[in-house]
C-alpha cells in the first residue's frame, strides 16, 4: 500500500470533505497536460505523479512542468486549505506529490532547481505547538524557498545564529501561548543589535497585530498561507517597513 492510501485510510474523515473539495478545485492551466499535473499535487497522488511528470516532459520543458503546473496545483490547495476544506493530512500528501515531480523535472533538467531564497522558521522558545510552523514550512518550500527549519520550543539566541549564518530574507516565528511570544521582541532586539534587519514575520494563535507591530521589524502574519507571498515581498527587497505598511496596515 502507497503513503497515500495508507495516510488516506487514517484520515478518513477529512478525506470525505477533501474529495468534495477536489471536485471543485478550480482549473489552474489552459493546457490539458499542465492541468493532469496539478491535478496530481491538488489529489495529493504521489504514486501517480512521476508517470504523468515523465510524460508531459515529452512535450513540456521542466520549468514549464514546475512553473505551470506545480506550483499552481499547489497555489490551489493553499485556496483550498484557506477555505477550510483541506486539513493538514491533504496539504503534506499535496506536498509530497509536488516534491516527487520536482524530482523528476531536475533529473530531466540535470540539476537541482535554484532556490529563490532562504527563511529562517521556528516556534518559540517554550511552545511545542508547531502546526501553524509546520504549513508556513510546507507552503515555502512549494513556492520555491528554501527553509531553514530550526523546530520547535527554539531558544532566542539559537534563531538569532541561525540568523546571522544563512543571512536569510526573511524569519518566521509562531507562537501559540501568551507566555511564549515574549520572545518575539527579544529575537527582534537581538537582530537589531546585530545590524541584521529582516522582515521579522510573527504569528499564532497567541500573536495579535497590536503585540507584533510594537517592536522593530515585526509583521503580524494572520495566515500560515500568507507566508510565500510575504517572502516574495522580502525577496524582491521591500524592508520590514514597508512589508508591515502592506500586511498590517
Amino acid at each position: 500500500m502507497g503513503r497515500t492510501a495508507t495516510i488516506a485510510s487514517i484520515f478518513t474523515r477529512y478525506d470525505i470533505s477533501a474529495e468534495v473539495a477536489r471536485q471543485e478545485a478550480r482549473r489552474v492551466s489552459a493546457d490539458e497536460l499542465l492541468q493532469q499535473v496539478a491535478d496530481c499535487v491538488i489529489k495529493g497522488d504521489d504514486e501517480a505523479i512521476e508517470s504523468i511528470v515523465k510524460k508531459v516532459l515529452a512535450t513540456r520543458s521542466p520549468l514549464a512542468v514546475i512553473n505551470e503546473g506545480l506550483i499552481p496545483g499547489m497555489a490551489e490547495v493553499s485556496r483550498l486549505w484557506d477555505a477550510g476544506t483541506y486539513f493538514l493530512p491533504q496539504v503534506i500528501l499535496s506536498s509530497d506529490a509536488m516534491n516527487v515531480g520536482i524530482s523528476v523535472c531536475e533529473a530531466q533538467m540535470g540539476q537541482a532547481v535554484q532556490k529563490k531564497g532562504k527563511v529562517v522558521t521556528h516556534t518559540a522558545e517554550g511552545d511545542i505547538h508547531d502546526l501553524g510552523q509546520v504549513i508556513v514550512n510546507i507552503l515555502l518550500n512549494a513556492n520555491g524557498f528554501e527553509v531553514i527549519n530550526l523546530g520547535a520550543d527554539v531558544p532566542v539566541d539559537d534563531v538569532v545564529a541561525a540568523c546571522q549564518k544563512h543571512q536569510p530574507i526573511m524569519v518566521t516565528g509562531t507562537a501559540l501561548m501568551t507566555t511564549t511570544m515574549t520572545a518575539f521582541p527579544k529575537i527582534a532586539a537581538k537582530l537589531r543589535a546585530h545590524n541584521l534587519n529582516i522582515p521579522f514575520v510573527c504569528g499564532g494563535g497567541a500573536v495579535s497585530e497590536e503585540f507584533v507591530t510594537s517592536f522593530d521589524m515585526g509583521i503580524w502574519g494572520k495566515e500560515a498561507s500568507q507566508a510565500p507571498e510575504m517572502a516574495a515581498d522580502a525577496l524582491s527587497g521591500m524592508s520590514w517597513e514597508e512589508m508591515r505598511a502592506k500586511w498590517n496596515g
